[in-house]
């Protein structure tokens, strides 16, 4: 305990760095968890002393700092500037991160990340040299080892029983794991100080997220910590992003058990899934217009289904994304689970269901040793807590007792198995439909979280990446939890051996980081029903310039080809587990974009890879982005595949602003000054005068204005929006 007392209440942010610092010294390993649960209001005030006094050297251990976006241009703050302030208006910023991105950090400061925004540490050399490259379920140990030893979280409240306790909400991740390490290490000696710094607006989440207000030191609590939550907009999903979508969803199969992440491809997945379980002959339609059921018959009813959900499924996810949420208002999240290798077994069986205890259940319970044939008080109260027995029931000397009613727990004796069934439940308690880590999303997100009743918000688990991202520790239970699991990833590259590129170049420079992708790749092999897919786009836009993201080799990896399994692009599916390496090559070249297939048949028949006469059959040689358009445009005309399935925080005139934009800059340069030229010489249309309004240029009054009006105009123009 810090200064001999735990769980201190503090108001005062200055007060609780003041007393931290007295406590620790001047030399502060500062630790917080990834994304959203950081406590901002803290680690400013933190930062801001030590950027004052170069006596204290501070290094801040973090990943995936949550920053408003920055802008290149003055036509992208014009559009972006409004859309921001509206979007994160009242959420603080992180001080330490501005400094770092304008190159005013202190000497005596430095930053220290295992995971970022892909692509935002490209061009940052202090960012590369700093990287910190942990699996997820090795962050807390490599932290340790480190030397952390301030740790700070940002934390939920609420009374339960008349006592005050506390969630960690947002972030149990490492959280959980990284507290507990802590307390070690004070138990032997060592000086460590824990914060959580409590925010009302975020939501307060059960599983294993729910702790005392003793767990922390200090416990910073007042209006002015119950700041507006970070909420990134949604990105917007493309058509072919669609496309790999509908692929992916029809390899889930209906009472099994999905990991996917955030992004557009997160809710490409969450529409075809939707659209698969509350518009199915549309959904089976869009199959067959695009070949997929007709080229992968036997690989869906193998592993997959393009029918309805009846038993649904359940989510096992490092990330509790916003997907995952409109999975579940959709009626596709809704598989129970429960922690129980007993009930487990009986429900894979088919012998128990969420709402129907059986009349023998007692003797289906004792015929797989789920509880012993003369209860003893611990299975008694394992059978009340999930639902088995109904309420109000008391176990004393050997009996159960209901009231003036005692039935003896000998269930060796007929007569007594009998007399249990008046006794038992109606329906199942505890189930969860997911088990998330952590979590973060628009804040339409919390709040549909925050209007939740308790009872309902329970559903959903939280627990730490140790629990969620593998098996070991209770492999039996999370092996029965996690059947038929289909365990969804994004790539950048593909090889045609099957390796994955996903965190870094092959110079070295990190892109983002492993995070917890080899967890799930690790875990989908070792579950004998387990799938592991993973998505690349197949083409990438690089200084104006098309290339294939499925290459014949690269000098940095991220999954080893002996781990491959299934990979999707918005092509097709290749289902390389299992498969010599010509084989994989050639299902690989399947679902290659067609520009590029003839260079790698070339590389690989060089090498002796393939055979000198092998040919791609000609239905596969038509993988070209024109007719992938053009099979799904008419059913995003008839109101499918939109373009934000779940909502947006953009208003219509920034949809089309924003996507008339992005068309733009991955135009080559002459074609975009050819369209500027010609744009020279036009009137403005009328119906073009809503979007100059909201960029501010419907009265352009310098020359640059108007050259913007013009750019704005000729990108609208070139999108077919006006």
């Amino acid at each position: 305990m810090m200064n001999g007392k735990t769980g201190v209440i503090y108001n005062d942010v200055e007060k609780s760095v003041d007393d931290v610092l007295d406590y620790m010294g001047n030399e502060i390993n500062f630790a917080m968890t990834l994304a959203l649960g950081k406590p901002i209001l803290f680690i400013n005030e933190l930062y801001r002393r030590a950027k004052e006094d170069p006596t204290i050297k501070l290094n801040i251990v973090t990943a995936l700092a949550l920053e408003r976006p920055r802008f290149k241009s003055e036509i992208e703050k014009r559009f972006m500037g409004p859309l921001v302030d509206r979007i994160f208006k009242g959420t603080p910023e992180f001080h330490y991160m501005h400094d770092f991105r304008t190159g005013k950090l202190p000497k005596n400061i430095e930053i220290y990340e295992f995971f970022n925004k892909a692509g935002g540490y490209m061009e940052t050399p202090e960012a590369q040299r700093n990287h910190l490259n942990s699996n997820y379920t090795h962050v807390v140990r490599d932290a340790m080892d480190f030397g952390c030893n301030v740790f700070g979280q940002l934390i939920s409240c609420r009374e339960i029983n008349g006592k005050m306790m506390y969630s960690m909400g947002c972030n149990t991740d490492i959280c959980i794991e990284a507290i507990k390490e802590m307390h070690k290490i004070r138990a032997k000696g060592g000086k460590v100080a824990i914060i959580g710094e409590v925010n009302t607006r975020l939501p307060f989440m059960y599983g294993d997220a729910v702790f005392a207000g003793d767990h922390y030191d200090m416990l910073l609590q007042g209006p002015e910590f119950n700041y507006p939550l970070f909420g990134p907009p949604k990105e917007s999903v493309s058509l072919r992003d669609h496309a790999i979508g509908l692929h992916v969803s029809a390899l889930v199969k209906d009472g099994g058990t999905l990991q996917v992440g955030i992004g557009a491809l997160g809710d490409a997945i969450a529409a075809g899934l939707s659209m698969r379980q509350n518009q199915n002959e549309e959904y089976n339609r869009v199959l067959k217009a695009t070949g997929i059921t007709d080229k992968y018959p036997d690989l869906i009813n193998k592993i997959g289904g393009t029918g309805k959900f009846e038993q649904g499924l359940y989510g096992s996810s490092e990330m509790f994304v916003d997907a995952f949420f409109q999975l579940y208002k959709s009626g596709v999240l809704k598989r129970k689970v429960y922690d129980s290798i007993p009930i487990m077994k009986l429900i894979n069986a088919g012998k128990l269901a969420v709402d129907e205890i059986p009349a023998d259940i007692i003797e289906l319970l004792i015929e797989i040793k789920g509880i012993h044939a003369v209860l003893k008080e611990k299975h008694f109260n394992m059978l009340s807590e999930y639902g088995i027995l109904k309420e109000g029931l008391k176990f004393e000397n050997g009996y159960i007792i209901d009231g003036n009613t005692r039935v003896s727990a000998d269930f060796t004796r007929p007569e007594n198995v009998a007399a249990m069934k008046p006794l038992l439940g109606s329906q199942l308690k505890h189930g969860k439909v997911i088990l998330g880590a952590f979590f973060i999303g628009p804040r339409a997100f919390y709040n549909a979280l925050n209007s939740m009743s308790e009872e309902e918000r329970k559903q959903f688990g939280m627990s730490g990446v140790d629990k969620v991202n593998q098996l070991y520790g209770n492999e039996e239970l999370r092996t029965l939890q996690r059947k038929d699991g289909r365990f969804v990833n994004a790539g950048m590259m593909v090889n045609v051996f099957g390796a994955i590129t996903s965190d870094a170049l092959d110079c070295g420079r990190v892109v983002s980081g492993i995070g917890g992708q080899y967890n799930f790749v690790s875990m989908a092999h070792a579950l004998p029903d387990g799938r592991l897919i993973m998505m690349i786009r197949s083409t990438r836009n690089s200084s104006q310039r098309i290339q294939s993201n499925i290459i014949y080799n690269f000098g940095h990896t991220t999954i080893p080809k002996h781990l491959r399994d299934i990979i999707v692009t918005e092509y097709g599916i290749a289902d390389v587990r299992g498969k010599p390496d010509s084989k994989i090559i050639e299902e690989i070249l399947k679902i290659t974009d067609s520009r590029f297939q003839d260079e790698l048949i070339k590389k690989a028949k060089l090498h002796g890879k393939l055979p000198p006469n092998f040919e791609l059959a000609p239905e596969y040689r038509q993988n070209f982005p024109e007719k992938l358009d053009a099979m799904l445009k008419p059913f995003q005309a008839d109101g499918h595949l939109a373009s934000f399935p779940f909502g947006t925080d953009f208003t219509t005139e920034e949809i089309t602003i924003g996507g008339s934009l992005k068309a733009l800059a991955a135009k080559k340069k002459p074609l975009i000054i050819k369209g500027l030229v010609t744009e020279l010489f036009r009137p403005v249309p009328p119906r073009a005068k809503p979007y100059l309004k909201r960029m501010q240029l419907d009265r352009p009054k310098t020359g640059k204005e108007k050259i913007m009006r013009k750019v704005v105009l000729s990108a609208m123009r070139a999108h077919g929006k006006i």
